[in-house]
C-alpha cells in the first residue's frame, strides 16, 4: 500500500512541477484563475505530493522493502560524498554568485546529484522508483529550460564570491543538519555508522 501512495504523491508532486514547463498551459490556467489563485492551488498541491511521499515512502520502508539489487558498501560513502556538493547546489540557486552562473540552473543540478547518489546507495524497488523519478524529471525540466522562450520569473540579483562563500557556509550547516538530526530521525535510516 505505502508504496502506491509513495507513486500517487510523486505524480501529484512531481506533475505540478511539470506543469511549470508547460508556460502555454501555465500562462492559461494563470488567466483563468489569477496569479494569486494559481500560486496558492500550486503550493497546496505541491504539498499534498511530498505528504503522499514521505508517508506512503514511511509505510513502504516500515511494511517490508522488496531488494532489486544490494549496493556495495563503498556506494553508500560515496553517496555521503556526493551530498555535500548537492546541498551547496541547492543553496546556491538562493544565494546566487559564480556558483549560480556556472551551473545555470544549481536547483536541479543539485536534485540530480541527490538523486543519483541514494540510487547509488540505495537497491530497493521503491528507492529506485523514487530517486529515479526526480532524476528524470530533472534532466526533463533542464531539457525544458534550453526550450522555453520565455525567461520565467523576473531576474534576481547575482553576486560574486561572497555570495558564493555564503552559500558554502549554509550548504555545510544545511548538509551537517540534514545528516545527523534529519535523516535518522525522520528518515529513519543514520547516514553514518550503519
Amino acid at each position: 500500500m505505502g508504496l502506491w501512495v509513495m507513486i500517487a504523491g510523486l505524480v501529484v508532486f512531481l506533475g505540478a512541477h511539470t506543469l511549470t514547463t508547460q508556460r502555454e498551459l501555465r500562462a492559461r490556467m494563470i488567466a483563468l484563475t489569477g496569479e494569486g489563485t494559481y500560486k496558492i492551488v500550486y503550493s497546496l498541491v505541491s504539498a499534498l505530493g511530498l505528504a503522499l511521499i514521505v508517508w506512503g515512502f514511511a509505510r513502504y520502508r516500515a511494511t517490508g522493502m522488496y531488494p532489486v539489487w544490494d549496493p556495495p558498501v563503498a556506494m553508500r560513502h560515496i553517496a555521503v560524498a556526493l551530498m555535500l556538493p548537492a546541498v551547496i547546489m541547492v543553496v546556491a540557486s538562493y544565494v546566487r554568485g559564480r556558483i549560480y552562473t556556472t551551473l545555470k540552473h544549481p536547483m536541479l543540478a543539485g536534485v540530480k546529484l541527490w538523486a543519483a547518489a541514494h540510487l547509488l546507495a540505495n537497491g530497493d524497488l521503491g528507492s529506485i522508483i523514487l530517486f529515479g523519478s526526480f532524476l528524470a524529471w530533472a534532466v526533463f525540466d533542464r531539457i525544458s529550460l534550453k526550450r522555453r522562450k520565455d525567461v520565467g520569473g523576473p531576474p534576481i540579483p547575482v553576486g560574486g564570491a561572497t555570495n558564493d562563500l555564503i552559500a558554502i557556509a549554509v550548504g555545510v550547516v544545511a548538509y551537517l543538519a540534514l545528516a545527523f538530526a534529519f535523516h535518522p530521525a525522520v528518515i529513519g535510516v543514520p547516514v553514518v555508522g550503519a
